[in-house]
C-alpha cells in the first residue's frame, strides 16, 4: 500500500481486519485517525501526526449516532466521502474504513462504555449521553482496527481525556496520542461545523481564541485567580456576540474547575454562535497553537 495517492477502502468490518492481517504479517506497525468526515487540515495533521509514529495509517470516516443528542445536527452533519478519500490519500493515509450504521451497530446497542464522573463536567453537562456514545464507538473501532498508536485532536480535550482513561483502565493495547489544535490565521479552531457559519458569526467565533489568549497573557503577567481569567474570557466572548456555555480553567487531568489557576491548568470554552455550537482550550502556559495567531 502506497505512502500516498488513493487509499485502500475497507467498507466492512471483515474487509478491515483482512487489511490489518496483511499488515500484522508484514510486521507494520498501524496509527490511526478516527473521525466523522468532512475533513479539514486539522483532521490532516492527525495523519500526519500517526504516520510519524506508525508504519501504516488508518484513517476512519463514520458519522457515529450514538453520540448525538435529539435535537443536534446529525442529519445535516456534513458528509462527502468522495472529497474525504481524495484529501486523506493525498496526505499520506493508506487505508480508510468508511462503515455503514448497519455494519458498526448491526443490532439495538445494549452494552455501553460509561464514561463516569468525567463525563459530568464541561460539554457533559449539556450533551448528555454524549460520551457514552463517543467511548462506545471508539471502543468498537480500536477493536475492529486495532491500531498500536490512535491520534486525537486537542481541540475535544474532554472526549481526548476520556479517551485515554478509558484505554488506560479497560487495558487497550492502544498508545493514546493527543495532537496540537490546528487553527485558522485569525484563531479559529478548525471544526467541521465551521462550515455552518455565516461571514458575521464567522467574525464572532474568533473570540474564542481571543478570550484564550488573553487568560494566557494575564496569567503569564501574574493573575491567578480563576474568576478574573474567566471574566476576561467572558467579556472577550459576550462583546463579539457569541452566546456563552462554559467557561471554565480545569485540572488537565480529572477536569475538575480551579479556584487558582496553576501553570499546567487548561481554559476551556464552549458557545453558541448563530446555531453552531463551538469549542476551544488552551494551556494557560507552554506552547500552544494560539501563539502564530496574527492579533
Amino acid at each position: 500500500m502506497p505512502r500516498s495517492g488513493v487509499p485502500t477502502v475497507a467498507r466492512t468490518v471483515p474487509e478491515m481486519r483482512v487489511v490489518r492481517l496483511r499488515l500484522r504479517g508484514r510486521d507494520e506497525t498501524l496509527g490511526f485517525v478516527p473521525t466523522m468526515g468532512a475533513l479539514h487540515e486539522g483532521h490532516l495533521s492527525l495523519v500526519d501526526r500517526a504516520a510519524e509514529l506508525a508504519d501504516r495509517v488508518v484513517l476512519s470516516v463514520f458519522v457515529n449516532p450514538a453520540q448525538f443528542g435529539p435535537s443536534e445536527d446529525f442529519d445535516d452533519y456534513p458528509r462527502d466521502l468522495g472529497r474525504d478519500l481524495e484529501l486523506a490519500g493525498s496526505r499520506g493515509a493508506d487505508v480508510v474504513f468508511a462503515p455503514s450504521g448497519q455494519e458498526m451497530y448491526p443490532k439495538p446497542q445494549s452494552i455501553w462504555v460509561e464514561p463516569g464522573e468525567l463525563a459530568n463536567r464541561l460539554c457533559g453537562l449539556s450533551r448528555p449521553g454524549h460520551f457514552r456514545g463517543v467511548l462506545t464507538v471508539v471502543a468498537k473501532l480500536f477493536a475492529i482496527v486495532e491500531p498500536d498508536v490512535a491520534v486525537f485532536g486537542r481541540k475535544d480535550f474532554q472526549q481526548a481525556v476520556l479517551i485515554q482513561r478509558m484505554t488506560e483502565e479497560l487495558g487497550f493495547p492502544v498508545r493514546v496520542e493527543m495532537a496540537p489544535i490546528v487553527r485558522e490565521p485569525d484563531g479559529l479552531a478548525m471544526s467541521s461545523r465551521n462550515a455552518y457559519l455565516t461571514s458575521d458569526e464567522r467574525l464572532a467565533a474568533a473570540s474564542l481564541s481571543r478570550g484564550l489568549r488573553c487568560a494566557r497573557g494575564l496569567f503569564a503577567g501574574g493573575e491567578v485567580h480563576s474568576e478574573r481569567l474567566l471574566d476576561a474570557v467572558r467579556r472577550e466572548m459576550v462583546d463579539a456576540g457569541a452566546t456563552v456555555e462554559y467557561i471554565e480553567i480545569v485540572d488537565p487531568d480529572d477536569l475538575h474547575a480551579l479556584d487558582v489557576a496553576r501553570p499546567e491548568a487548561v481554559c476551556a470554552v464552549a458557545a453558541s454562535v448563530g446555531d453552531t455550537r463551538l469549542i476551544d482550550n488552551a494551556p494557560l502556559t507552554g506552547p500552544s497553537t494560539l501563539d502564530a495567531v496574527r492579533a
